[in-house]
């Protein structure tokens, strides 16, 4: 065979294998970006999640089960199914949450949310004057909408929200209601939570019925929590503490409450 006519062969081949390798990698493209996509939502989640972790776990609770009488759940299905149509949004739930942390409310549009104070949930955006920039808001919102699975049932939750605990006794009940109602957010007690916002409440039962002169531990516990600028503990400001416990929790469960609070924090 002569040189050119190897050349042509060789050359032949060459173009026929490169033509080969176009398709095969032209077929792959659409999974290649498909997995692409994939994996810069999951890193968006995960970076959403430590906004969130720094910055909404005080209303919204540290899985985002919500806060009785302070904020709702972000992963229950009401939320996924039915919030867009309460409030006449015409987009998608994604951008309502983006829409929503950007700007804030200054009044809670469900009234058996009180909000962190006024406004009811402040301006997030540093556009507005919030700490966040976008890429932190819509990392945020694709967080949330990471729950949407377990809210509709469609995967188990991994982990329990909030402690398993045994219901049947007032301690039990007062643990389970010590995470439901947020006090999570605000207060440590070791193995339970870990918060700074309030005072640390490791060993209030021993020093409770020596604070206020005249209040056993009992009755000054009971007041903290139906009173909360009633008794300040140095170092911390009036206000912090939601001031209507005393409206949204029944007196079982406020004296459910102290039982845990006498039990485990002694």
């Amino acid at each position: 065979m002569k040189r050119v006519q190897l050349e042509i062969v060789l050359g032949t081949i060459f173009v026929l294998l490169s033509a080969a390798i176009v398709i095969i990698l032209g077929i792959r493209e659409p999974q290649r970006l498909a997995d692409y996509v994939l994996q810069q939502r999951g890193r968006q989640i995960e970076f959403g999640a430590a906004v969130f972790q720094n910055n909404c776990t005080a209303c919204h609770g540290s899985q985002g089960q919500g806060i009785t009488g302070i904020a709702p759940s972000l992963r229950d299905e009401h939320f996924f199914t039915e919030r867009l149509s309460e409030i006449g949004w015409g987009s998608t739930l994604e951008d309502y949450i983006v829409s929503v942390v950007t700007t804030g409310r200054q009044v809670s549009t469900r009234p058996q949310y009180v909000g962190g104070g006024t406004p009811a949930m402040p301006t997030w955006s540093e556009r507005f004057g919030g700490p966040l920039r976008d890429d932190q808001i819509r990392a945020v919102a694709a967080f949330i909408m990471n729950f949407e699975q377990y809210a509709l049932g469609e995967l188990p939750t991994p982990v329990p929200i909030g402690p398993v605990v045994d219901e049947s006794t007032p301690e039990g009940r007062g643990q389970a209601l010590f995470t439901q109602a947020g006090c999570v957010a605000c207060h440590t007690i070791q193995g339970i939570s870990t918060a700074t916002v309030g005072p640390a409440l490791d060993g209030l039962a021993g020093r409770a019925g020596s604070t206020v002169s005249g209040l056993t531990a009992e009755e000054y516990i009971h007041e903290s929590i139906v009173d909360p600028n009633a008794h300040i503990v140095s170092g911390y400001s009036p206000d912090v503490m939601p001031q209507n416990f005393a409206e949204i929790l029944t007196e079982e469960q406020i004296n459910d409450l102290v039982a845990f609070l006498l039990d485990r924090t002694q």
